[in-house]
């Protein structure tokens, strides 16, 4: 077998990544959730900007802490319509606030967001691009803090941990319900003091 047989590489794909990237970097900030309903897919970028003790000296306002992505229905088959209206990545930042004001120990109006839509055959580079940027930033929920993103797991299924995230920052009722061995607070804070030196 010769593996470059297998390879591929190309100059123009990279080039259109960076491009993206340049592009999502000039987006403006938003509220979050932003202030009116958009249709389509895309990424997009949480920032923090409050005094919880526990990220102190660790934000700027263009670093982001968390980094996701919010697909149509039907996109991990290969179903999408791409002339779909769905609000997918609206609401995942909807979801996304309510988590944060359902939350003990932060503030939502203390949060906003970049996004990128990625409608059509630009949806495409929806997990590309995430990808790339996490890469690029490296944000604490993403990287070393667990569980942010999580869903409520449902009835049945509540024999699970609590996440990284959810120790952290109780108060999302249905992580409450959950009976698993939860992670040390010791443990976590650890791994966020770690991640302010690096």
């Amino acid at each position: 077998m010769k593996l470059e047989q297998h390879t591929f590489i190309s100059e123009s794909f990279q080039e259109l990544v960076t491009e993206a990237i340049s592009f999502f970097d000039g987006t403006p900030f938003e509220l979050l959730p932003p202030s009116e309903k958009f249709a389509g897919p895309g990424i997009y970028a949480i920032y923090y900007s409050g005094k919880t003790e526990v990220y102190k000296n660790i934000y700027s306002e263009n670093t982001p802490i968390y980094i996701g992505k919010a697909v149509l229905p039907g996109w991990r088959q290969g179903r999408v319509k791409l002339d779909s209206k769905d609000a997918a990545l609206y609401r995942r930042l909807r979801e996304h606030s309510r988590n944060i004001d359902a939350v003990n120990n932060l503030d939502v109006k203390d949060f906003s967001c970049r996004f990128v839509v990625l409608p059509a055959e630009q949806s495409d580079l929806i997990g590309t691009l995430e990808a790339a940027l996490i890469r690029k930033y490296n944000p604490l929920w993403n990287s070393y803090i667990d569980g942010f993103g999580n869903h409520d797991p449902g009835k049945g299924r509540y024999n699970q941990a609590k996440s990284e995230w959810d120790v952290l920052h109780e108060g999302r009722k249905w992580a409450d319900k959950l009976k698993g061995e939860a992670p040390l607070m010791e443990l976590i804070l650890k791994k966020v003091k770690k991640y302010a030196g690096s």
